[in-house]
């Protein structure tokens, strides 16, 4: 068992008969009152988010879970497919246990939480940024860099992503994973 005090980004709990991961939370304080923690929490089995405040010093059930590097390999319509890069088992998963799946391009390696007990995926955790190339977009401006405006452009793995306007077809981005923002040109 658990308190309110061990509560951090990525921490997989047990609540309401379900498995949640902690996506965020917040530690608060008030001059009058008790403290509590107000957590945001995304369900590992069918995806949804949930807000949930607990009180300083509740007990929570945390689930015990293994980090391992997987490869992503293909998607099928239905299924994601992984493989360990270990022992080079293979493993399926819903759309509902990843964050981004249109951030991923096949060979990206990341990283897939699974539970101890039962030996089964709960999530994918993304690289914190990947790197993608244009496939569509609207022409750039040349010297056109010193607004904020931006437009909208399709990367290699069908994602939608607004970029400044000096970015072409072809171009080569970085991409937060975590928000799914544009956040600089490579060149390679």
């Amino acid at each position: 068992m658990a308190s309110t005090s061990d509560i951090r980004n990525g921490l997989c709990i047990k609540y309401n008969n379900d498995i949640y991961k902690i996506i965020e939370f917040l530690h608060v304080k008030p001059g009058k009152g008790p403290a509590f923690v107000r957590t945001k929490m995304k369900s590992v089995t069918n995806g949804k988010v949930l807000d949930n405040t607990f009180s300083a010093g509740h007990k929570i059930e945390d689930v015990r879970v293994e980090t391992h590097k997987f490869q992503f390999l293909y998607h099928d319509g239905e299924f994601y497919h992984f493989m360990n890069q270990e022992d080079y088992t293979q493993i399926r998963l819903l759309e509902a246990a990843l964050d981004k799946p249109e951030l991923m391009k096949e060979g990206e390696v990341v990283t897939v939480l699974i539970n101890t007990e039962d030996n089964m995926p709960l999530s994918v955790d993304l690289p914190a940024s990947v790197v993608l190339e244009v496939t569509a977009t609207e022409p750039g401006v040349k010297g056109n860099t010193a607004t904020n405006a931006t437009k909208p452009a399709t990367m290699e793995t069908g994602a939608e992503v607004n970029v400044p306007l000096f970015i072409n077809e072809g171009d080569k981005i970085k991409i937060e994973t975590d928000k799914g923002t544009y956040k600089e040109r490579v060149k390679e």
